[in-house]
This record gives structure tokens, sequence and C-alpha cells, in this order.
């Protein structure tokens, strides 16, 4: 039996690498974007490039946007004096489909883990902590993952905030331990926001 071509090799390699796609994962989705659905193909080829080339971190709340500020941060009518601190974009939509949380976010981009050699720079907590220095903010909601790493990253942050003067507190509610933010549905984040808990020195 021959192998596949090398282009369809490295075309069914790239899509293995996105996350949750496995081989035969891959595979369908090269097979179905060949079978007659090239212009489905170059639309997605298209509007990735395109992405790669316009969307950049916003320079305050560090979501993707094509903009220098993000919409949310562009909104004047939000609670200025709330922010919601979140490991991912991922994370802040699946806050945001909630509909129930007017205030401003900050992604870190990632969680604490010495291991990895992710630690407070990586992070830009230098960046949350110029946020701090403002004076805007009266609450800070720590909605890191209910991980080892994502309440060691929460405790931090609160120890941070603390030296601001600023309440941290953290969502708890029917959020299980060990699970990602954005798995979690809509009705659960709705009470994890609403039962959050005060965390650190207040």
């Amino acid at each position: 039996m021959k192998k596949f071509s090398p282009i369809l090799q490295d075309l069914i390699e790239a899509f293995k690498q996105l996350p949750g796609i496995g081989v035969k994962s891959a595979q369908r989705i090269v097979f179905y974007l060949l079978q007659g659905n090239t212009d489905k193909a170059l639309f997605l080829a298209e509007t990735i490039q395109n992405s790669l080339v316009s969307i950049q971190e916003c320079k305050i709340c560090r979501m993707y946007s094509e903009e220098e500020l993000c919409e949310i941060c562009k909104d004047t009518k939000r609670d200025q004096s709330l922010l919601c601190i979140v490991e991912s974009p991922a994370d802040l939509m699946a806050l945001e489909n909630t509909m129930q949380f007017n205030g401003r976010y900050f992604v870190l981009m990632g969680h604490l883990s010495p291991i990895d050699g992710i630690g407070p720079d990586e992070l830009k907590i230098n960046q949350l902590e110029e946020l701090f220095d403002l004076n805007t903010i009266n609450e800070v909601i720590l909605a890191t993952s209910p991980t080892v790493d994502g309440e060691a990253t929460a405790a931090y942050i609160a120890s941070v905030a603390g030296k601001f003067d600023i309440k941290a507190t953290r969502i708890a509610y029917g959020v299980p331990f060990g699970g990602e933010i954005e798995y979690v549905d809509s009705n659960t984040l709705i009470q994890a926001m609403l039962n959050r808990n005060t965390i650190g020195k207040q």
C-alpha cells in the first residue's frame, strides 16, 4: 500500500496540532476539505492568515483584538471598579456569554507553573499591577481554573491585590476542582460568580 503524498501527510499533521484533534479527526477534516469543498478550504486558509496578521493583544486586558483596545475595554458603560481575572481568552468568552458580568477583564494567558518556567513575568503581573495602581478597581474576581496551578495563581494575585487594598474574591460554587472554566455551562458560571468567596487579607 502506497503512503499518502508528502503534502497530504503534512496537511493531516498540521490539523493534528490543534487541541482535541487526533489522527482520524485530522484525516476526516482534510478529506472533507479536499472532496469538492475548495471554497471552504480557501476561506479557512484566508481567514487564518488574516487573523494572524491583524489580531493582537488588547493593551489593557490582553484579550485578542484587531485594535489597540478591545470592545470590552472601550465600553465606558461597564463597571470599571470590577476586574475579573481569567487564564485564557476562551475563559473570558465563557464568562461573557453568561451576560451576567458587567465589569472588566484581565487575561493572564496561562497560570503560574514553576515546572514549566511560567512565573509572574510570563503572566504580565506587572501590567496587572499598573491597573491596580490606577485606584479605579475595588474588587478583583479571580476566575482561574479550580486546579492546583489555578488555585496557586489566584492566591498569588490575591496577595498582590492586597498590597493595593483591593478586595479579592474567588469563584467557587458549582465549579469542579480540576476542571476548566471554558467547559463549564453558563448557569454554573453564573452561580459561581454570584457566590464568589473573599480570599486573602482584607
